[in-house]
């Protein structure tokens, strides 16, 4: 299979590094393009991250001397790429604009970024919940005027840990009411050099700007259906989001209480769901999907970050500590992997999807 051409644009930032990492002999994507800010346009890719690689995994050595262009210049892109991830990191209606400027000019764009996160025609895809939503994409092309540019992206990195056990309990006939979150996130999820140590160190901090509102609002996209060209949010749940920053480096933890809004179904059926559950990634066997989704762990004190982020490709979401909610019906604790699954890695599965439904081809 000969591979497809990848661009990554904010490639010298800690998602954009990530990507590099996760696509290294990946046996699809071969990233040929390498774009950032003005700042870093003009060196190698060695020069723009010297001091600051920040991934555990060396620099690949045939990106070493790559050039870096600028991320804005989208012509240069064209003439390289059949797609690119955006993982830039500027103004939130700047990355609108330019993530708009490449889909016009034709250029697929797989994005981490929150801009289009509430676009009315631009799917958020958890590729083991909503593949569906890129049924979407031709009403977009015609947005942009071509048949093979568009933008698609992932939701908030912290969903992620939970939202996907969810969506299983719903798939299986269990409709849920009302949900309450709350979340404690890893500092990686604030970039580089994100929380100073001062402030993590013996603390917590509970409030992240943004992400209560991401996570009442993210999943009901999600969740959701597509009406007469534009998306419909679900109306069956009420979410109830707490979120907090903790002194942990990767992984995502939620600790979830869930109310059915109609029959209620044993501990061990909801156990059985959740490990029996595959979806479209598993089916096609796409390379960077986990082979089991959702992992339930029996141990009274897991998941842990330190001991579970990284199962199955640190792309599985890990459950545990399932148990009757004196409030409401059940309560758990979930946990991903915030800078794979949650990040490049979940981007490089949208791919990977996309490529697989016959969304991204060869253009160069």
């Amino acid at each position: 299979m000969e591979k497809l051409k990848v661009g990554v644009i904010g490639a010298t930032g800690m998602v954009g590094q990530n990507y590099i990492r996760l696509l290294n002999n990946h046996p699809w994507f071969e990233v040929v393009y390498v774009a950032a800010s003005a700042r870093s346009a003009g060196k190698t890719f060695k020069e723009a991250v010297a001091g600051r690689w920040l991934m555990e995994d060396t620099l690949p050595v045939q990106l070493e001397n790559i050039i870096v262009e600028d991320a804005t210049n989208v012509a240069a892109a064209k003439k390289h790429c059949d797609f690119v991830f955006s993982a830039v990191e500027i103004d939130k209606q700047a990355v609108k604009e330019l993530e708009d400027a490449y889909a016009s000019n034709g250029i697929p764009v797989v994005s981490n970024n929150s801009a289009h996160r509430h676009t009315s025609d631009v799917p958020m895809l958890i590729a083991e919940i909503n593949d569906h939503h890129l049924e979407i994409i031709p009403s977009q092309q015609k947005r942009f005027n071509n048949d093979k540019g568009f933008v698609v992206v992932k939701p908030n990195c912290s969903l992620q840990s939970y939202m996907t056990p969810v969506y299983a309990l719903i798939k299986a006939g269990y409709p849920i009411q009302d949900m309450i979150v709350t979340t404690m996130q890893a500092v990686s999820g604030a970039g580089y050099p994100g929380v100073s140590s001062l402030d993590m160190v013996d603390n917590v901090v509970p409030y992240i700007g943004g992400e209560e509102e991401k996570s009442e609002i993210e999943p009901l996209k999600i969740l959701g259906d597509i009406r007469n060209g534009e998306f419909e949010s679900y109306k069956g749940i009420n979410i109830s989001a707490h979120c907090n920053r903790v002194g942990v480096i990767d992984g995502h933890m939620a600790c979830v209480s869930l109310k059915f809004s109609e029959r209620k179904p044993e501990i061990e059926e909801i156990k059985e769901i959740w490990n029996d559950f595959t979806a479209i990634p598993q089916e096609l066997d796409l390379p960077l999907a986990p082979k089991q989704p959702v992992i339930y762990m029996e141990e009274t004190d897991r998941p842990q970050p330190r001991k579970d982020r990284n199962l199955d490709k640190a792309m599985a979401v890990t459950v545990g500590r399932l148990r009757e909610c004196n409030v409401f019906d059940y309560r758990f604790v979930g946990l991903s992997h915030n800078t794979v699954r949650g990040a490049a890695g979940g981007g490089i599965l949208n791919a990977e999807l996309l490529k697989a439904r016959g969304f991204l081809n060869r253009q160069v």
